[in-house]
């Protein structure tokens, strides 16, 4: 059984961080011959910053693309606590809309409701996103933003299925 590599962040500073520091095992997902860990990475742009994003399904990839999103705003992902659910019905013509949506919608949740969301369950189908995602309020006390996301750009956005899953870019302005 081979171990493909955990999810990490390059934040601009180049820091790495290993998912299993942050989300435990049973987060990881099981192929037919490779444990592949839910993954995202950053990846730098001038003055914004790309995020990549790897899984074996659709919704775990749009899924994925809002842990790397709140991971690369946020830290302290680890502590979020659970207690209040939203739920999110999300429209668009192709993949990559339905993600720019998602994730322009939870960054205007986490700017205007000043929530830390951790916890998300996504369904993709007939080009409609329906999800939930778990979190509460900001806690200066246990959550530091770390990069300040002011919007989800088009630049670059793209979804593609690949040989052994999906793969997703993003570029977000900071």
């Amino acid at each position: 059984m081979c171990i493909m590599p955990a999810f990490y962040i390059t934040n601009p500073r180049e820091v790495q961080y290993d998912c299993r520091d942050i989300f435990p095992p049973r987060l990881r997902i099981v192929s037919r011959s490779c444990t592949i860990p839910y993954m995202h990475e950053t990846f730098e742009h001038t003055a914004d910053l790309g995020l990549r994003v790897r899984a074996d399904g659709i919704d775990e990839l749009f899924a994925d693309a809002a842990r790397g999103l709140f991971a690369v705003m946020v830290t302290g992902q680890s502590a979020v606590q659970k207690g209040e659910e939203l739920s999110f019905n999300i429209v668009g013509d192709d993949f990559e809309e339905l993600l720019h949506d998602w994730l322009a919608e939870l960054l205007y949740t986490f700017h205007a409701r000043r929530l830390v969301l951790s916890d998300f369950r996504v369904n993709v189908k007939d080009k409609t996103l329906t999800a939930a995602a778990r979190g509460e309020p900001i806690d200066p006390a246990r959550h530091e933003i770390e990069v300040e996301v002011k919007a989800i750009t088009w630049h670059g956005l793209k979804v593609e299925r690949c040989n052994d899953g999906w793969t997703a870019e993003v570029i977000v302005d900071i």
